[in-house]
């Protein structure tokens, strides 16, 4: 059967039947499976791992145009697990806009929502690019025939791993058992045959594999490169290895790594806790550990598209978020103005700097210390070693209670007190829980904290939201299950 280049498949490999009105749109540059066959460049080796970043940003219309019923517009992070959650809001005054994110708001979606579709086709198209540039780099005469050097090639293959095990962190948290998928679609006999689920122990096997590929090949520094710190590093590897342990709840493995990760010493906590957002110090703080650099002005887009929506109105905070917040904490503002509706975490600037801009420059993050060491807070209170998770918790209290204001002046004394000593589990884990919320808001973490706590029902319940146990998973894309001819099993309960 003839070959048939994988980008010309929509999206995802399992969907090679659709006919959506929207098809994908693939960018200047991309690697198609055709080039893999003939006779590769150092251009498209360096374009095929380039290109599978661009399923991380926040550019608006990556693979279709103006497809909001569809979840296309835009990377739906912010819906599916802050406005899913208790933190979120769709709008700072709700008009009946894009109803599909108020179903996932009020959790009376069913599975063909665009919410859980658009997270599917990023994620794949993502791992597609990736399969690609996995087989260019892993043939045996790829240094001859492109002059690229050792180094480089280990570290493109090292990137690659790490991103591949990345999209498929995202697929099985929010989707369960997913088609395992790691190498290029040629036929397609091919794509009926791995639109299967594999189950998630499978997957999460294959997300560790990847890492510990990626680890030995990429360099020991904070940057993989000095002249494009956006790349993949060392350390984002250790750390996503990390939160794979946690997420499969192998403590003394979240401990490990995490200890080895500051072994590094490559982070630490920043001074000032919007350090991490803020526009003007990007690559030059000391938290973040892996970000998508968005850019103005470049050909193909990769402006930060994400605050355009600000400027329509989308995303509020709920009011128990805001009230979640202890008196005095410089994080509630740092978060959000709601004097001005801005959410100043995802605008990069406090003054409301690149709201409704809808090519913006500031960075997407994706993972950062603070994150890591309260995973490593949570292995240590799991693992019943309390005084050592508390010192963790106190210590993101303590920078942030330090951290000069909005208003450029420091807290009042007393302000976010230390955790006393305690050996009841049950308050540390509650603290814990706090800690996370208000330290991590916005950053699209707080729905995935809720399932594997367990606690997702309960909590959303509480607050008027219509969580069942299904939830606890999204649902297959219904025009995936379709077009596998009914190969790719439905969710339970959709």
């Amino acid at each position: 059967m003839k070959k048939i280049a994988l980008a010309a498949l929509v999206t995802t490999v399992v969907a090679f039947t659709s006919c959506e009105k929207q098809l994908t749109q693939d960018p200047i540059g991309l690697t198609t499976l055709e080039e893999t066959n003939s006779t590769p460049t150092l251009g498209t080796v360096e374009t095929s791992v380039n290109s599978s970043y661009q399923l991380l940003s926040n550019r608006l219309n990556i693979l279709a145009q103006w497809d909001w019923a569809g979840g296309l517009v835009f990377q739906n992070d912010l819906v599916l697990q802050d406005i899913a959650s208790d933190d979120a809001e769709k709008k700072w005054n709700p008009d009946g806009d894009q109803p599909w994110m108020d179903d996932i708001n009020n959790f009376t979606f069913t599975s063909t929502n665009g919410g859980p579709n658009g997270l599917w086709k990023y994620n794949y198209e993502g791992i597609k690019r990736l399969n690609i540039a996995i087989e260019l780099l892993t043939k045996s005469d790829i240094e001859a025939i492109t002059g690229i050097t050792t180094a480089r090639k280990n570290q493109l293959l090292g990137e690659a791993y790490f991103l591949r095990s990345y999209y498929y962190f995202s697929l099985v948290t929010n989707f369960g058992g997913v088609p395992l998928i790691l190498g290029s679609v040629k036929n397609y006999q091919e794509a009926f045959d791995v639109a299967v689920k594999a189950e998630p122990a499978v997957v999460w096997d294959r997300i560790k594999a990847d890492l510990a590929l990626a680890k030995p090949l990429l360099p020991n520094a904070k940057f993989s490169s000095t002249t494009e710190k956006w790349r993949a590093s060392k350390g984002a590897v250790i750390a996503l290895q990390a939160k794979a342990a946690l997420y499969t709840q192998k403590w003394d493995e979240v401990v490990t790594l995490v200890t080895e990760l500051q072994g590094l010493n490559f982070y630490s906590l920043n001074a000032n806790y919007f350090d991490s957002f803020n526009q003007t110090k990007e690559f030059a703080e000391n938290e973040n550990i892996f970000v998508y650099d968005h850019q103005s002005n470049t050909n193909p887009r990769s402006g930060n598209g994400i605050c355009a929506p600000l400027g329509w109105g989308f995303f509020a905070p709920s009011t128990s978020f805001l009230n979640a917040f202890e008196a005095n904490d410089p994080r509630k503002l740092y978060t959000v103005n709601t004097a001005d509706q801005n959410l100043n975490k995802i605008l990069g600037s406090t003054n409301g700097a690149n709201k409704g801009n809808d090519d913006a420059a500031n960075n997407k993050i994706y993972i950062r210390f603070a994150d890591v060491l309260l995973w490593k807070a949570e292995a240590y209170l799991e693992t019943n070693r309390l005084p050592e998770a508390i010192a963790i918790i106190n210590s993101i209290r303590a920078r942030a209670r330090t951290s000069v204001t909005v208003a450029g002046t420091l807290p009042p004394a007393g302000t976010l007190a230390d955790r006393p000593a305690s050996t009841d589990k049950a308050t540390v884990k509650d603290w814990l829980i706090k800690e996370r919320r208000v330290e991590l808001g916005f950053e699209s973490q707080r729905m995935l904290d809720l399932k594997r706590w367990g606690i997702a029902k309960a909590v959303l319940t509480a607050a008027g939201k219509n969580y069942l146990d299904k939830h606890n998973l999204y649902p297959i894309p219904q025009g995936e299950v379709d077009a596998s001819a009914g190969l790719l099993k439905q969710n339970p309960g959709y």
